[in-house]
């Protein structure tokens, strides 16, 4: 896969599950246009598996790794504009001209850039649990597992989560982190993030998309009720940002897409078959 510009970084993407559930769909004719996901910070395409497998009943459906997440290349940078940038020169490269762009917490602010710089590329934008907005700091004692995981170097898994339990007390958190674990040559457990460029840009990451305006484009937003990533302000900016919005919420925390994976499908699969339709 080759870049568009030196800005740019070869992305990971999986859409092997959405191929196989293509092959075995009797509904009828796909949806024409791709649905391109976006994972949140720390996240992977890995984690997106079953949802793949669902909306790829009715459409081709690809996940992504973001640079320095997953399988994709560990660079420097993390600002919104270089993101955006290598979703687009993926987007080139797999001849896309336009999709439904979804993008879940930092995901959802790529796909946000995407929106804003260009519109032409997409079809219609979901965004889940996030606003155009900066955010505070509130990564620390995540930072801090990591780094207290590589500095130990452990053994299996479950002594990851030994070291990790010292910082992090939520087991389900821990286990969201874990999916980043991989074996080093020496056995030992390590991490196939971009830690040092994730941390580096973590000033970056927190701030609000870059690009101005508004977009009119279909646009839906899904938050938790139990998140505190959406709220009024929020809510006003995204509005602002893309008029043609619409809202709902599910009784859920940050991981939405995980906590109420039945109704995020349903409602992302009922607002991509209206935009069909229109």
């Amino acid at each position: 896969m080759s870049t568009a510009t030196s800005t740019t970084v070869e992305l990971f993407y999986n859409e092997s599950d959405a191929r196989e559930a293509a092959q075995g769909n009797e509904a009828g004719e796909q949806d024409a246009t791709p649905l391109v996901i976006l994972h949140g910070l720390f996240g992977s395409a890995d984690n997106w598996r079953s949802h793949i497998k669902f909306w790829s009943q009715s459409r081709r459906v690809i996940a992504v790794d973001l640079r320095n997440h997953g399988r994709s290349p560990h660079v420097a940078g993390m600002s919104y504009p270089e993101q955006a940038a290598d979703v687009i020169a993926l987007l080139d490269q797999l001849d896309i001209p336009t999709c439904d762009l979804m993008g879940h917490s930092m995901g959802g602010k790529v796909a946000m850039q995407v929106a804003l710089q260009a519109p032409e590329r997409l079809r219609s934008l979901v965004v889940a649990d996030i606003a155009p907005i900066a955010y505070g700091h509130g990564h620390d004692e995540i930072f801090a597992a990591f780094e207290a995981v590589r500095e130990a170097r452990p053994a299996s898994r479950k002594d990851a989560d030994n070291v990790m339990a010292r910082h992090v007390e939520t087991p389900a958190i821990r286990q969201f982190l874990a999916t980043n674990l991989v074996r080093d040559e020496d056995g030992s457990m390590g991490w196939r993030v971009g830690l040092d460029h994730i941390a580096a840009g973590y000033p970056q990451i927190v701030e609000a998309p870059q690009a101005h305006g508004e977009v009119g484009l279909p646009a839906l937003l899904l938050w938790g009720e139990r998140s505190n990533y959406v709220q009024a302000d929020g809510l006003q900016a995204m509005r602002e940002r893309f008029p043609h919005l619409e809202d709902a919420s599910l009784d859920a925390g940050h991981w939405l897409h995980a906590e109420r994976a039945s109704e995020f499908q349903q409602a992302v699969e009922t607002f991509l078959e209206r935009v069909a339709g229109a």
